[in-house]
């Protein structure tokens, strides 16, 4: 008995699926035989794989371990192929880049997605920028090649590469009147009185406002948490509320076109930016390629002094 490929596909998609009839359909297999496969995969390594039940399948401690590893070995015997067929021609494959969601950094996805075509036109660009997924957790597993993401602290299984540090920003309705001379950075104890759209706490942004907001000793009133980028600023614009974000969100993109922007102090909210590779594992050829342009998107936006970014 061995352990091929296809086993470890298939185990892959009945965990993605959670389900062996819905990843039979998907992989176009009987659902007799994706069972024998994970029999034989029980079998070699000797540990219970996958947990049945009422409401679907999950994996058991060996069976997370094993899906960790078969994500990796799956995506590199992806890339040997794509390798392999490109061997004589320019760079060419995928790579996935992650932008953390309200950050400077989903500014650059415009950017970077130019420079990558003119300069590696056959790499396929996956960017991420959604809600409800922990990059980290992603580049850890090999699931994403890299991100850019605000991190405080050091993070298992990852590399952190600071890049620059953003300054968060009132954004408010066109026209609303706030304290104080407006050309003036605006207190945080002044927030006390303005409705607050915000993203839910557990989104790191939330929680660099939530500790100002404490040691400014204000209670703002938070009237919606929004976890959309469009939304949140369809609600602004609407005069729902105010919110906080860096100023590069706002004025590199049309979609808060109108919106007052104001600097907040006492104290001033910034976060660090970094890029984020695995620690453990290697990058790709299209992957350190699109690391380069990264980085040189990354450096013309810190010498274009844009509002709020300073260097890391």
């Amino acid at each position: 008995m061995s352990v091929d490929f296809r086993k470890l596909k298939s185990f892959v998609k009945i965990v993605d699926t959670g389900s062996v009839s819905r990843a039979a359909s998907l992989l176009r297999t009987a659902q007799p035989a994706l069972s024998q496969q994970i029999a034989s995969l029980e079998a070699h390594f000797k540990h219970k794989l996958l947990i049945r039940s009422n409401v679907g399948i999950t994996p058991t401690e060996a069976g997370l371990i094993l899906y960790r590893h078969a994500q990796l070995m799956l995506k590199q015997i992806e890339q040997a192929q794509v390798d392999i067929d490109q061997s004589a021609k320019s760079v060419a494959g995928r790579v996935s880049i992650g932008l953390a969601t309200y950050s400077s950094s989903s500014a650059l996805s415009l950017p970077i997605l130019k420079e990558m075509k003119a300069r590696h036109p056959h790499i396929v660009v996956h960017i991420n920028d959604s809600f409800g997924q922990i990059l980290s957790e992603l580049i850890m597993t090999g699931k994403m090649d890299m991100a850019l993401i605000y991190a405080a602290a050091p993070i298992k299984g990852v590399t952190l590469q600071p890049l620059f540090r953003e300054e968060m920003f009132l954004v408010s309705p066109p026209g609303i009147e706030l304290p104080g001379d407006s050309s003036a950075p605006l207190p945080l104890a002044a927030l006390q009185e303005i409705p607050l759209l915000l993203p839910s706490k557990a989104h790191l942004l939330r929680r660099l406002i939530d500790d100002a907001l404490a040691r400014a000793r204000a209670t703002p009133e938070v009237v919606s948490e929004i976890e959309s980028v469009p939304a949140l600023s369809a609600a602004v614009l609407e005069g729902l509320g105010s919110t906080i974000l860096p100023a590069s969100v706002v004025t590199e993109t049309a979609i808060f076109s109108g919106a007052q922007v104001r600097a907040l102090t006492k104290p001033v909210i910034d976060a660090t930016v970094s890029l984020c590779v695995a620690d453990h594992l290697p990058l790709s050829e299209p992957a350190i390629a699109a690391r380069s342009v990264l980085l040189d998107v990354v450096g013309k936006l810190m010498s274009s002094h844009h509002q709020g970014i300073k260097p890391a």
